[in-house]
C-alpha cells in the first residue's frame, strides 16, 4: 500500500514551508509522525507530491532519513501538467488544487491502492490503522466503486488561534458519505462552534459533526476518473487565475454519478496542525506528552 502526501503548498498564514518545520524533540516534522504511523499500519511506499524547487530540501530533511524504512518517491506538481489542448492562463501562479496534485502522482503510485493525506496535519495512529484495514479489504474485482475517508469529530480538529477550514460531512446510518460541504471559516466563539459565510454570517455547528481532514483511501482506478474529469474542469474555468481542481469536489461528482461510494471511517483521534504560528508550541507539547506516554520513541528514526 502507498501513502501519498500532499506537500506542494506553502503555508501563507504560517509564513513559510511548514511541512519541514521541526517540531519533535529529535527535529522531527509532522510528516515524520504520519509516515511512522503509516509504516506501523502496513504501508510500504511513500510518495511526496512537492514543488520541484523543494526537492533538495525534502530529500535532505525527510527522504534520506526514512529510506531505510520505506520506499520513497517524489512527484512534482507543476502548472504545465494539464490536459493536451489546453494552455496555462497568462498570469496563473496558483497551483491547480488537490485533484491536480494527485494526478501528478499517477505514475509513481501505479496500480497500488493508496491513502492521501496533507503534509502538515497530524492524523493519529488510529486513522492510519483504519485506513489500512479498509484498503486491504477491497475485493480484487469491483474495487473501482469503493473509496473511503477518515471522519474526524469537529471538536477534535479546531485551533484555538483562529478559524479553520473543514469539510463538513453528511453521513447515512451505514456510515456511507452523502456529501462534503467546505466551510472555510470555523471557529469556537463565545462557547459555541460556528462557521461564517458572507451571506448568512455566523451559524452554529455541532462539535460532534464528522469532518473531513483530506485523508482519503482509493484504488488506483481513481486516476482514470480524475484524468477524464480534468478536461471538464479546464473547459469550464470561471476564474482562470484562481479556480482549483479539488479532490472533495471531484469525489462528490463521482458519487453523484453513481460510479463510487465512500465509506466514512470514524475516528476519535485528535488532530494537530500548525495552521497559525501560535499553534506551534501546542503541537510541541502534545508530541512531548505522547512520547512520554510511550506512543512514540523519543528519536523516531534510528537509521
Amino acid at each position: 500500500m502507498t501513502l501519498v502526501i500532499l506537500a506542494a503548498g506553502m503555508g501563507s498564514r504560517y509564513g513559510g514551508l511548514k511541512q519541514i518545520d521541526p517540531l519533535g524533540p529529535g527535529g522531527e516534522f509532522i510528516i515524520d509522525y504520519s509516515v511512522y504511523d503509516a509504516i506501523q499500519a502496513g504501508f510500504d511506499h511513500v510518495v511526496f507530491i512537492i514543488k520541484r524547487e523543494h526537492h533538495a530540501a525534502f530529500e535532505e530533511t525527510i527522504g534520506s532519513r526514512i529510506r531505510s524504512k520505506v520506499k520513497v518517491d517524489y512527484s512534482f506538481q507543476e502548472l504545465c501538467d494539464i490536459p493536451k489542448g489546453y494552455t496555462v492562463p497568462e498570469g496563473r501562479v496558483k497551483p491547480w488544487g488537490t485533484s491536480h496534485a494527485l494526478l501528478c502522482a499517477r505514475d509513481a503510485v501505479g496500480s497500488d491502492r493508496f491513502a492521501v493525506i496533507n503534509a502538515d496535519d497530524f492524523y493519529g495512529r488510529d486513522s492510519f490503522r483504519k485506513m489500512a484495514e479498509f484498503l486491504r479489504s477491497l475485493p480484487e474485482e469491483g474495487e473501482d466503486h469503493h473509496y473511503c475517508m477518515c471522519g474526524f469529530v469537529l471538536k477534535n480538529t479546531l485551533s484555538e488561534n483562529g478559524t479553520v477550514a473543514r469539510g463538513v460531512c453528511e453521513v447515512d446510518e451505514n456510515d456511507m458519505l452523502i456529501s462534503v460541504t467546505e466551510r472555510t471559516k470555523i471557529q469556537r466563539l463565545d462557547g459555541k462552534t460556528q462557521y461564517f459565510e458572507e451571506e448568512t454570517g455566523w451559524t452554529e455547528l455541532s462539535e460532534e459533526t464528522p469532518v473531513s481532514m483530506n485523508m482519503w483511501g482509493f484504488p488506483s482506478s481513481i486516476f482514470r476518473e480524475l484524468e477524464e474529469r480534468s478536461y471538464l474542469f479546464f473547459s469550464n474555468l470561471k476564474n482562470p487565475l484562481k479556480d482549483e481542481y479539488l479532490l472533495p469536489t471531484v469525489v462528490g461528482d463521482i458519487m453523484r454519478d453513481h460510479k463510487a461510494d465512500v465509506k466514512v471511517l470514524h475516528t476519535d483521534a485528535k488532530w494537530y496542525g500548525v495552521t497559525y504560528k501560535e499553534d506551534r508550541p501546542l503541537v510541541q507539547q502534545f508530541l512531548t506528552d505522547v512520547i512520554a506516554s510511550g506512543t512514540y520513541p523519543e528519536v523516531l528514526w534510528n537509521n
